[in-house]
């Protein structure tokens, strides 16, 4: 019998992105958490992310039967073609096209602000930081517009929610968080932290947060 396994970590956003889409697609799967320090790094390296992920050496792995990826995007596509229903990109191609260009904004526009916010954390008054939280807000209201006709941001509920939903828990954690400017965003955001398959991923990382002292958003405090 086939064992899809998950290789993640308590914090690791891209695996969450992993887990909640293997939820919603009701997959069965092994979930093993890598080592975690205090850091934010992972150590020691896990041996089957070594094997699967060599080079950048991190999670997200999936391995299912014969296929073993890293990437939280390409095991999104692998899981689409895999486990079809319930579809989580849209039917259109150029919807489709869309929502992977959502999907690929969230990572490399949306989060590298995020990124630099991770080493500012005491210096959120400087220019970088002031920057990169304006990145984040500039994101907020291209996303608050595509809301103007839609419940979720290509249209059905995808991919590109699941991305962005867990881009933007790392950013409000790191002091770039959403407001009253994104009214539309923000109740997105409510449908979308409701769903059943994204909260079985991000109550118990929350919880984990907790656990360490570290400070839980308070739109996710329950």
């Amino acid at each position: 019998m086939t064992t899809t396994q998950i290789y993640s970590g308590p914090l690791s956003m891209f695996g969450a992105k992993v887990q909640i889409a293997a939820y919603e697609k009701g997959i069965t799967f092994e979930l093993i958490m890598v080592p975690f320090t205090t850091d934010d790094a992972y150590e020691p390296k896990h041996p089957e992310v070594l094997r699967v992920n060599p080079v950048k050496q991190q999670v997200p792995v999936l391995v299912d039967d014969e296929v073993a990826l890293f990437d939280s995007t390409q095991i999104f596509e692998y899981l689409e073609d895999r486990y079809p229903q319930p579809a989580l990109w849209p039917e259109g191609i150029a919807d489709r096209a869309r929502a992977r260009q959502l999907e690929q904004k969230s990572d490399e526009v949306f989060f590298p602000n995020v990124i630099k916010l991770f080493g500012l954390q005491d210096a959120m008054q400087s220019a970088p930081a002031v920057a990169a939280c304006a990145g984040c807000a500039r994101f907020y209201q291209e996303m608050e517009g595509l809301l103007a006709t839609r419940e979720y941001l290509a249209g059905p509920y995808s991919f590109a929610d699941i991305a962005f939903y867990m881009a933007h828990v790392f950013a409000d954690r790191k002091g770039a968080g959403m407001t009253g400017a994104t009214p539309r965003l923000v109740a997105w955001r409510e449908r979308v932290g409701a769903r059943p398959a994204v909260r079985a991923v991000v109550d118990p990382m929350m919880r984990f947060l907790a656990s360490q002292g570290r400070g839980v958003p308070a739109f996710l405090q329950r």
